[in-house]
């Protein structure tokens, strides 16, 4: 049965980058009648956030990535401390509760010699690495204690002196894997580093912590980012050294801004809460995250999660970069705005409005309902609600006088205090029934610019503003 599993660290927010990650594997464990684990990998507690743990796993549920095993919440027990609750049988599913396990499988490989106790201070690994880069090598492992005696090494035991186990890669070898997305990839053994398994605290690294994990949590598939390709020669080992069937990989193309480099806060929102807060809509990023890198090979856009489920195959995921397209997410997002049920989308912008000071209405107010359906076409995300239905609800503005001019319209602050002098006076002397019809006050309007021997624009524009203190409103 295909297994596949989410891994974040809980160091902070959920990327978008990590949910396309979930999703790909979520995707293609049900497309397979297979399973989809969560796995918290904690190892690193030095940038343990609290609180990120919750997140993500709030996140995961709201985005709708229901997976079958793992960390499904948590309960507290007193103050600053937290219960956390799992299913499945392969647990524990977080990994700073797996130490003992770790312990077990680095005593296996020193006693196979697939790894080696490493006593290097601090000083001579840093002095080490700079001797490298300043003869403009590669900066790794030199493999000094790789192969000290056992009498070397128990003298050092003795001594009590600190040491890491590392595993032993053979520097004549060549490590190759079939990758889902890239193909054969193959890197040679003097290439990769004698990597760290376990600290000088017993802790393990990254690296032993996940190939054991999927190796007994029964992982067939694992799906992640490019950026952990250069570790994958060295996982790979790891299976070799242990004797296990090692799992298929697909290492997905990096997020890039618009200008390719890689995808940052520095050029906008990367957190997935935070396009949530703005607005956007939980099934509208799911669509637009799934097609950051795949492509369905059909001119199909829009795609609800069953359908991404049957369409989904690695085989149409690219090698290169995949460009986050702010104005792509804005567009879809528009159309699942506006296709969703009114009821649905009323309840979703009160919800934006109830907090502003100047919108007091309830949420089956007709008032509210009638402005809403006047500027949903135009709205991309709930967020923008506020700014396009604001001046439907104040009476006074601070106005930007410079809105009232318009070169193009031959709009001049004269032609304004002309036209909406004749404008209001016309409009005050109407009878009431008249602003029952939208065609009434057209009719109105088009008298005063033909009286006036203007055109259209030159009383429309300073009308728009006076109304809306804005370049743009419902027409």
């Amino acid at each position: 049965m295909i297994k596949t599993r989410f891994a974040p660290s809980p160091t902070g927010y959920l990327h978008v980058g990590s949910l396309r990650t979930a999703l790909y594997s979520y995707l293609f464990a049900r497309k397979n009648n297979g399973k989809f684990i969560l796995r918290i990998e904690d190892t690193d507690q030095e940038r343990f956030v609290e609180g990120a743990m919750e997140s993500l796993i709030r996140i995961l549920k709201v985005m709708g990535l229901e997976y079958d095993e793992g960390v499904i919440g948590s309960r507290k027990l007193e103050v600053g401390s937290l219960e956390f609750e799992e299913k499945g049988n392969y647990g524990p599913y977080i990994q700073s509760k797996r130490s003992e396990i770790y312990k077990e499988y680095a005593d296996k490989l020193l006693k196979s010699g697939h790894a080696y106790r490493c006593f290097c201070s601090k000083e001579r690994l840093d002095a080490m690495r700079e001797n490298q880069k300043a003869r403009k090598l590669a900066t790794m492992y030199d493999q000094k204690c790789a192969y000290l005696s056992e009498e070397e090494v128990q003298k050092n035991l003795d001594q009590n002196l600190p040491f890491v186990i590392r595993l032993k890669i053979s520097h004549d070898e060549t490590i190759g894997f079939e990758d889902m997305i890239r193909g054969k990839v193959e890197f040679k053994g003097y290439t990769i580093d004698d990597q760290v398994l376990m600290k000088s605290d017993g802790l393990p690294t990254y690296h032993l912590a996940n190939v054991v994990d999927d190796h007994l949590m029964e992982i067939t598939h694992v799906i992640r980012g490019e950026e952990w390709l250069p570790s994958t020669p060295k996982h790979v080992a790891l299976y070799k050294a242990f004797g296990w069937e090692k799992p298929i990989f697909a290492h997905l193309p990096l997020l890039l801004n618009p200008d390719k480099t890689k995808l940052s806060k520095r050029q906008g929102d990367v957190a997935v809460e935070d396009y949530l807060k703005k607005g956007y809509i939980k099934e509208a990023l799911i669509n637009f995250v799934a097609l950051l890198g795949w492509n369905p090979g059909t001119e199909q856009e829009i795609f609800s999660m069953q359908e991404l489920i049957q369409a989904f195959d690695f085989s149409k995921v690219q090698k290169a970069g995949a460009v986050f397209d702010h104005e792509k997410l804005d567009w879809m997002n528009g159309k699942y705005l506006r296709e969703m049920p009114f009821a649905n989308l009323a309840k979703e912008i009160y919800k934006v409005l109830k907090e502003e000071d100047w919108f007091d209405l309830e949420e089956n107010d007709e008032y509210f309902k009638k402005v809403l359906r006047l500027n949903c076409e135009r709205m991309k995300k709930f967020s923008e609600a506020k700014d396009l239905m604001k001046f439907f609800f104040i009476d006074k503005f601070d106005y930007d006088k410079n809105l009232f001019l318009h070169e193009k319209m031959n709009v001049d602050a004269n032609m304004a205090r002309k036209t909406l002098t004749v404008v209001l006076k016309t409009l005050e002397n109407l009878p009431d029934k008249n602003f029952e019809s939208e065609e009434e006050i057209k009719l109105v309007l088009m008298k005063v610019i033909n009286d006036l021997g203007v055109k259209n624009g030159q009383v429309l524009w300073p009308l728009r503003v006076a109304l809306t203190n804005e370049k743009f409103s419902p027409g």
